[in-house]
């Protein structure tokens, strides 16, 4: 595990109390917790400890405080580490690193390169995870909720990688049910001649143009027959090619794709109802087949198979759910839309009922979840609700080269540097809020080449320092012998403060499961890296100062690039 200066403190500080209470025959000690004091002058790191543990311990915390201070001073490494501590205020301890301390981080990162902040595999928490996101009907193009996911989704998947977890990222297809069944009457309508609007119109028909291109691609291809499930087929089989596209053209890559129809061919919803029958988790009434769901916690008992004899979409949920703890994934996360909510209780009190019968230690809160809330979408100030392809919405495809400025006149390779752009923004800004936010893309600000431009902004600082090192002309393999004791100024120092938390930002970010963390934190990198910029010139006639100012650059550049990649956005050398 990465070791860092705010670790090294609480292994003291710990030791140090321990100390004190076994001297003094006091209780135990708790889990200490290391602070950024809001005010800089205070220090680089605070800690309350002593008032906390005052009253229990029946001791004054200024008292307290000084009694730890004087045996933190005794611990090896400590003037090292520390170069001043003082108490403050009723009892609060402010520690200034030391500036070997602090620059220690430029060293560490210039040896670590890519991999800086990141675990061993098979270090984290748990040893593998399985990411689900996604997972769009196949009943049309990908719409920005499903962008919302996948930008979630993957960045989710790379922020777990980095905390030496195996990541497994799933795709479920539900190919199966009355949305399937309504495309296939939908490309049907269009193949007899029919258009929406139309008095023999279906009235669940899926209205958007890409029905028309299903209902020509379909006429001119040899499997063409006025067969239901011939269309069906082929429908969804060219629904799932586009949204690949759209998926690849987003950056985005997965390591299954599951159909929900194989889960009823295999007989694993037959069996999970039969699993749930067995065990007196089920009762009829009203004709259906209902579940108990209100002995985990449900409001309401939830019906299971229809009178109809169809089961509800759940059920191969809990079907789907089953089959992933089977596979041996016992960490898994959904990632999906927050209409999804009430589907949740259901789906882990069907697996309770399942790992009852089958002897599985499945956990009550398995499995996780990630719900997203909507996004709006604004485009020359106005808000956009539609799509003319898809006709009901806008697409992930439409959010791309809107936000890259494509348009029809470009270059292939214009078109290729417009998508990218288009990609980079529309990946940042589905990252930057919250997931349980609602968000507002605003299609002209992702245009903007300033600094309004939240990822224009991480970008071009991570574009000025290879300005800058480009223009030096120096090998940086050079600048790791750099005498960092030479970065004194307010600057550096904010620099460097911020550098060293970016171990704790990406663990922290896994465990809350929140991706947002880490756009915000490049947000102020490139914000203290421009700082620095403007207030120390780098490229001084000093050598010593400059290769020490170049080396800081450096390791700011790998951390910005670093984080851009497990968002998913590019690092430009030139902008």
């Amino acid at each position: 595990m990465l070791l860092t200066n705010k670790n090294r403190l609480i292994e003291m500080l710990s030791s140090a109390l321990q100390g004190l209470a076994q001297e003094r025959g006091l209780g135990e000690v708790p889990v200490l917790r290391l602070e950024r004091p809001k005010a800089v002058d205070h220090g680089d790191v605070a800690c309350n400890i002593a008032l906390q543990l005052s009253k229990a311990w029946k001791l004054n915390p200024r008292e307290l405080a000084q009694a730890l201070v004087e045996r933190l001073r005794a611990q090896p490494g400590f003037e090292q580490l520390i170069a001043s501590c003082e108490i403050a205020g009723p009892g609060f301890i402010n520690f200034r690193l030391s500036n070997q301390a602090k620059t220690a981080v430029v060293g560490e990162i210039l040896s670590a390169g890519t991999h800086f902040g990141e675990l061993s595999q098979g270090s984290g928490p748990v040893a593998s995870a399985m990411i689900e996101f996604v997972s769009a009907n196949p009943t049309g193009p990908l719409h920005v909720g499903h962008g919302r996911q996948a930008a979630l989704g993957d960045a989710l998947a790379n922020l777990l990688a980095t905390q030496g977890i195996k990541v497994h990222r799933e795709f479920y297809y539900n190919d199966a049910g009355a949305q399937i069944a309504n495309l296939a009457l939908s490309v049907q309508a269009r193949l007899n001649g029919l258009r929406p609007g139309d008095t023999n119109w279906p009235e669940k028909a899926y209205n958007g143009e890409y029905i028309a291109e299903i209902a020509t691609a379909f006429q001119a291809s040899p499997e063409y027959q006025d067969d239901l499930e011939a269309i069906r087929q082929f429908a969804v089989a060219y629904l799932r090619n586009e949204q690949d596209i759209d998926l690849k053209t987003f950056g985005v890559k997965f390591d299954c794709y599951y159909l929900e129809s194989s889960l009823y061919t295999d007989g694993s919803v037959k069996q999970i109802v039969q699993d749930l029958q067995g065990i007196g988790k089920t009762y009829e009434a009203e004709g259906a087949l209902w579940l108990r769901t209100t002995d985990d916690g449900d409001d309401k008992d939830r019906v299971m198979r229809k009178s109809d004899g169809s089961y509800t979409y759940f059920v191969p949920d809990v079907a789907y759910h089953a089959s992933k703890w089977n596979r041996g994934f016992e960490k898994v996360i959904n990632v999906q839309g927050s209409d999804h909510h009430g589907t949740i209780a259901r789906v882990r009190s069907g697996l309770q009922g399942v790992a009852q019968k089958r002897g599985w230690d499945i956990p009550k809160t398995y499995p996780d979840y990630v719900l997203h809330k909507m996004v709006t979408v604004m485009r020359h100030g106005e808000e956009v609700k539609i799509s003319k392809r898809a006709g009901s919405y806008v697409t992930v495809r439409d959010l791309v080269e809107w936000s890259g400025g494509v348009t029809q006149e470009m270059t292939s390779e214009d078109r290729e540097l417009a998508l990218q752009r288009g990609r980079d923004a529309v990946r940042f800004f589905l990252i930057s809020r919250k997931a349980d936010t609602e968000f507002v893309f605003d299609i002209d600000l992702a245009l903007q080449q300033n600094d309004e431009n939240p990822v224009f902004y991480v970008q071009y600082a991570h574009a000025r320092i290879s300005s800058i090192l480009q223009q030096w002309g120096g090998n940086t393999g050079d600048l790791v012998g750099a005498d960092l004791s030479l970065l004194q100024s307010k600057a550096s120092d904010h620099l460097l403060r911020r550098l060293a938390e970016y171990p704790e930002v990406l663990t922290d970010a896994a465990a809350e499961l929140a991706p947002h963390a880490l756009a915000f934190y490049l947000r102020d990198l490139a914000g203290d890296f421009h700082t620095f910029y403007n207030a120390d010139r780098v490229l001084v006639d000093d050598e010593k100062l400059k290769v020490a100012r170049l080396a800081l650059l450096s390791a700011t550049r790998q951390v910005l690039q670093n984080g851009l990649k497990i968002l998913g956005v590019s690092a430009p050398a030139k902008m």
